[in-house]
């Protein structure tokens, strides 16, 4: 497969296992609303933040949309990446400026780790969505192949953002953005059950004005098709004969270049169900009627959305300004949350984990509690804002007003946990902080171990983190670095063998250190490791 190269991609390539673990600190300060309904809001840099909170959720995401930087060359962002290289230093230190390859390197270097690490978020049946225009949608599409894979292309779905073209374009004015959409793994057919799948999104009423009933059917509703299908009659020619109107006798033959879509006697079933109309005089040529009654509650979603269907960037701004009349901000690429819910109702079921690292003015986290508001649902979401005033007066701001209504405008209900980056996890020599607590690092050790999060939540703490394909892990650690007492706790030994739940396979145990012979492990079916030295600092 062909790919694509830039300056300084050797340095970003593996640059997502060098991003060191961060602690969560929660702002009780900040949050909003229900503690427990499972929605996140987190301020800091997205790459910090993804490693951050990955020991949490990777795996476990159904639907990723972001909308990121378009890259125009007018824009301000800046995003960090520590990358020791200089080389990509120097690359990554620079304002965003004018000449391509600056620009294009510079963005490159910036989106692909965080687009590898949003790849381990996704469930097996989860899909991702990103917003992006003509600028950077061809890089973008090649960076996609490679991280997720050519076969999980879904779509470039086409959003018309505009409503009427600029008179002051140069060239033609841009009436639309991309969306690209990937499956962390596509079905392969229709009956795989594994990968991602769309679901029908519900008919308008455009759709539904199109059933009608003229001859007073007792099945209700119809609209009629094409009798005919796209084959030739030497393909079909089973499909190629005559077929006579019975109001006017007349003998009528399919083009040979487009035969009949019904083989003889599944005409004369159409017929005797009288499923053949023939127009509203009688002779016209036959077509098929599909009842309302017969058809799915919803549509296949197609790859054009115009405004009409899914909103544009002016309906966005009037979002935002009714919200947050006194917000003095404009986001240069606002997505109206109609457009992401649009994406949630084909892409996500009522109980779906919703990502967005990229938030903004937090469009998808209200998006996602207006689509729980409507159908009942239980979605939860996950938004970083890296901009601390944004995050704190736009993002959070918004998610409140939304929660607890505003103006006219009924409450959805619901709430919020508002977090920020603390410290990492390990020092710069690789050794464990003091402060750290067992949850934070058993998750740590769990994730580092497996690449999946910790099953046992936030429930008592136990020496049994968790089980994952047939193995157990054992954690020794009692917030005390380096104590090696034998009755301190971080130290194997029988007494503390013993003690352990129970476990019928291969254990793990990660301690300060042991006192068991080699023969006793290796009969005990244990595998030791020691902290720190051979704990993952890293992903």
């Amino acid at each position: 497969m062909p790919s694509l190269q830039w300056r300084g991609k050797e340095s970003v390539i593996n640059h997502h296992r060098e991003v060191p673990y961060h602690l969560l600190q929660d702002e009780a300060a900040l949050s909003e609303g229900e503690p427990g309904s499972g929605n996140l809001l987190v301020e800091g840099d997205n790459l910090l933040a993804l490693k951050a909170l990955l020991p949490y959720y990777a795996g476990q995401v159904k639907c990723i949309y972001i909308d990121p930087p378009y890259n125009t060359g007018n824009e301000g962002w800046v995003y960090n990446d520590n990358v020791n290289s200089p080389d990509m230093r120097k690359w990554l230190g620079e304002t965003v400026g004018r000449d391509d390859l600056t620009r294009h390197d510079k963005w490159l270097c910036m989106m692909y780790p965080r687009l590898v690490l949003l790849r381990q978020f996704l469930r097996e049946d989860g899909a991702i969505f990103i917003s992006i225009d003509d600028n950077e949608v061809a890089h973008l599409r090649c960076v996609m192949d490679e991280i997720f894979g050519e076969r999980n292309f879904i779509a470039n779905v086409v959003w018309q953002k505009k409503q009427s073209p600029q008179n002051d374009a140069i060239n033609l004015s841009d009436m639309h953005d991309h969306i690209l959409v990937y499956a962390r793994r596509a079905k392969a057919n229709r009956i795989d059950p594994e990968g991602w799948q769309r679901n029908l999104v519900l008919r308008g009423d455009a759709q539904d004005q199109r059933y009608t009933n003229p001859d007073d059917d007792p099945r209700g509703p119809w609209t009629s098709a094409d009798y005919t299908c796209n084959k030739t009659a030497d393909e079909r020619p089973n499909l190629y004969y005559p077929i006579t109107n019975p109001d006017t006798g007349e003998e009528l033959w399919p083009s040979r270049r487009r035969v009949w879509a019904f083989d003889p006697s599944a005409h004369e079933h159409n017929a005797a169900e009288n499923r053949i109309w023939w127009g509203s005089n009688g002779k016209g040529r036959p077509r098929i009627k599909k009842f309302r009654s017969e058809v799915a509650e919803g549509i296949v979603p197609s790859t054009w959305w115009t405004r009409e269907l899914a909103g544009d960037n002016q309906e966005s701004r009037r979002e935002l300004r009714s919200l947050l009349p006194e917000a003095n901000v404009d986001f240069s690429t606002p997505k109206p949350s109609r457009l992401v819910r649009r994406i949630l109702e084909l892409a996500t079921c009522s109980q779906s984990l919703i990502l967005d690292s990229f938030a903004g003015s937090g469009t998808t986290g209200h998006a996602v509690m207006q689509l729980n508001k409507e159908d009942g649902g239980s979605r939860r979401f996950i938004l970083v804002e890296m901009e601390s005033d944004i995050c704190r007066n736009i993002t959070a701001e918004r998610l409140r007003r939304a929660i607890n209504g505003y103006g006219n405008v009924e409450s959805l209900g619901g709430g919020f946990r508002y977090a920020t980056l603390g410290d990492t996890l390990f020092d710069k020599d690789g050794r464990i902080r003091q402060g750290v607590v067992f949850n934070d690092l058993a998750r740590h050790v769990f994730f580092s171990e497996t690449g999946a999060p910790m099953p046992s939540g936030d429930g008592p703490r136990s020496p049994l983190i968790g089980v994952h394909n047939g193995i157990a892990y054992y954690l020794l650690f009692n917030g005390v670095l380096g104590d090696k007492r034998v009755n301190g706790g971080n130290v194997l030994t029988k007494a503390i063998l013993s003690s352990f739940p129970p476990h019928n396979g291969p254990r793990v145990v990660i301690g300060e250190g042991c006192r068991l012979a080699d023969s006793t492990l290796k009969r005990s079916g244990i595998v030791f490791k020691q902290i720190p030295y051979q704990i993952e600092v890293d992903g």
